[in-house]
Order: C-alpha cells, then sequence, then structure tokens
C-alpha cells in the first residue's frame, strides 16, 4: 500500500467512525441558549482538545494500554458508562428558568460548557476513533506511513471543526422548543450508543469472546 492510500485510508476511517455531521443535532441541542460565537468557539475548543488527545493515542495507544494493562474493550465501557450519564442527564434536565445569584450563574455556565465534555470527548475523540486510530497505527508499514496517520487525524479534525462552525452559523431557524426536543432525542440516542458502546465492550472480553 502506497503512502497516499495509507493516507486516504486513515481519513475515510476516522471520518466515517467519527462522523462529525451526527454530532450537529446534539451540538446544536447542548448550545441551544448560546449565540453563534459562542458555539463556533467551543467548537473551536472542542476540536483543539480532542486532535492532541487523538494524536497521543495514535503513537503511543498501543504502548500505553499494554504497559498499564489496558484492553480496548475497556476502553469501550468506559466510554459507554460517560456518554450514557450525559444522555442520561440531557433527558431529564429541568427546563424551567430559575433566578441564579452571580456565582451560581457562573458555575452553570462552567457546567454548560460542553467544549471538552462531552464534545471533544466522547463525541469527537471516542473509543471508536481512538480504536481505529491505534489499529491504523499498527497497520503502518512505516515512519511515513505513520506520519500519513498523524497527518489525517489533522485534516479529519479540521473538517470536522468546519462542519460543527458552519452548522453554527447556518442554525437560525432552530426554535426553542425544536431545540428542547433535540437535546431530549440526541439525550436518548446518547444513552443507546453508550449501552451498545457497553455491550461491544463486554463481548469483546476474552474470556467470552473465546467461550462456546
Amino acid at each position: 500500500m502506497s503512502n497516499l492510500e495509507f493516507f486516504l485510508l486513515s481519513f475515510i476511517s476516522l471520518f466515517a467512525i467519527m462522523n462529525p455531521f451526527s454530532i450537529v443535532p446534539a451540538f446544536l441541542a447542548m448550545t441551544r441558549d448560546d449565540s453563534v460565537s459562542e458555539r463556533i468557539d467551543m467548537a473551536r475548543r472542542g476540536s483543539l482538545v480532542a486532535a492532541p488527545v487523538m494524536l497521543i493515542m495514535a503513537v503511543s495507544g498501543q504502548w500505553l494500554f499494554q504497559m498499564l494493562g489496558i484492553t480496548l474493550p475497556a476502553l469501550q465501557i468506559a466510554g459507554g458508562i460517560i456518554l450514557f450519564t450525559i444522555g442520561f442527564e440531557m433527558l431529564r434536565a429541568p427546563e424551567a428558568p430559575r433566578r441564579l445569584n452571580d456565582t451560581e450563574s457562573a458555575i452553570a455556565e462552567d457546567k454548560e460548557d460542553i467544549a471538552i465534555t462531552p464534545l471533544a470527548i466522547p463525541l469527537l475523540c471516542g473509543p471508536g476513533g481512538i480504536s481505529t486510530a491505534i489499529i491504523l497505527q499498527t497497520q503502518a508499514a512505516d515512519w511515513l506511513q505513520g506520519l500519513c496517520l498523524l497527518i489525517a487525524i489533522v485534516a479529519v479534525y479540521l473538517l470536522s471543526y468546519t462542519i460543527l462552525a458552519v452548522s453554527a452559523t447556518g442554525a437560525k431557524w432552530l426554535t426553542p422548543i425544536m431545540l428542547r426536543v433535540l437535546r431530549r432525542l440526541m439525550g436518548l440516542l446518547f444513552a443507546v450508543i453508550a449501552a451498545q458502546f457497553v455491550i461491544n465492550g463486554i463481548s469483546e472480553l476474552p474470556f467470552i469472546a473465546t467461550s462456546p
């Protein structure tokens, strides 16, 4: 496989597993009270956090997992639990307005900042993407193909940021009611995806995968 072919394989594989288009509804729902500039800022910070994590995992993930005795199923189960917690909160979070003092408002704003969690981790950099990056790294024939993988990761996150930024500027037609409904639907979807992560992780455990 040529370096160009490996780059295209890496780019397409990571873009498909991350699927930033599927993140757009959740991104808009979770930032329903934010301005366009705030949404773009969250998209930028989420991408800037997720990209280095993915690059680090692509370079050292396999070695790190072996050193710590961590398996990919464990990563899937942990990511599923985190995502389920986020989805559950989106499903049950009250929508009624409340009067807050300055300190409480600052805390609330900080809690609503979804740039790090769940946007960067686990949506833009989740178990599926990390697993894919590690697998691709093991398939690299030499350091040049390893470099092609890193370039592909950067390209995927640049494109993901662009998609989220464009969605932030083109979401004016979404009404508050639609965003509340979307938030609940995304919460349910997160919970289902989380359950699938856990199921996949459990099914890949050695003592289960090898059982008759």
